[in-house]
């Protein structure tokens, strides 16, 4: 399926409506001021994935997907390993993180996510009409898109296309990039794409 260029837009827009509550939670947590943006959105078809994201070993958040999803769903926080890194050494209060990654350091990187993720599906839940639950999370080092071919098959259900949200937090002392890429099947696209239609219609 496709998404017009307008309800993209609105879903960008949504997303950083969503970001902004993830950033105030992530700044209550750590005491510093936290900005989270989402410079872009895009529907991917699967099989694209690891051309447009790239074939380099990750980490990413994973959470399965509840609610108003008939056949649930999965939403990754996707970081490079540095990134990922950068977000753990923030969450502990240090300057750098070791390489590899302490168990401490793991722990930190998952809460991280765990406060931002449910931030944004709480605030985008409410925006959107549909109920999305996220479950406690766990971490993945691995390829994007050998990760999302495994959860797609756990799924059982045809999976074409996938939302990838490009986020930026920064502070003062540093920038993080990632992405938050999110797998529902068709049906709960197509109602997606039906709700942002009628806010672009109806602004």
């Amino acid at each position: 399926m496709k998404f017009t260029r307008m309800q993209l837009e609105a879903l960008k827009e949504l997303a950083n409506i969503g970001s902004a509550h993830a950033a105030t939670s992530l700044s209550q947590i750590i005491g510093s001021s936290v900005n989270m943006t989402v410079p872009d959105v895009s529907l991917l078809d699967i099989s694209d994935l690891g051309t447009v994201m790239g074939d380099e070993v990750a980490t990413m958040v994973v959470f399965e997907l509840q609610g108003d999803l008939p056949h649930g769903g999965f939403l990754l926080l996707h970081f490079s390993r540095e990134s990922a890194s950068k977000m753990a050494a923030v969450m502990c209060g240090v300057s750098s993180c070791d390489s590899p990654m302490s168990e401490l350091m793991k722990s930190a990187l998952v809460e991280a996510g765990n406060i931002m993720v449910s931030s944004f599906l709480n605030a985008s839940s409410e925006l959107l009409g549909i109920m999305m639950l996220p479950s406690p999370p766990y971490l993945v080092t691995d390829i994007l898109h050998a990760t999302v071919q495994s959860l797609v098959v756990g799924m059982g259900v045809d999976l074409d296309d996938i939302l990838v949200f490009r986020i930026q937090l920064t502070s003062p002392e540093y920038r993080i990039e990632g992405n938050i890429v999110i797998l529902i099947e068709e049906s709960t696209l197509q109602k997606v794409a039906e709700i942002l239609e009628s806010m672009v219609g109806n602004p």
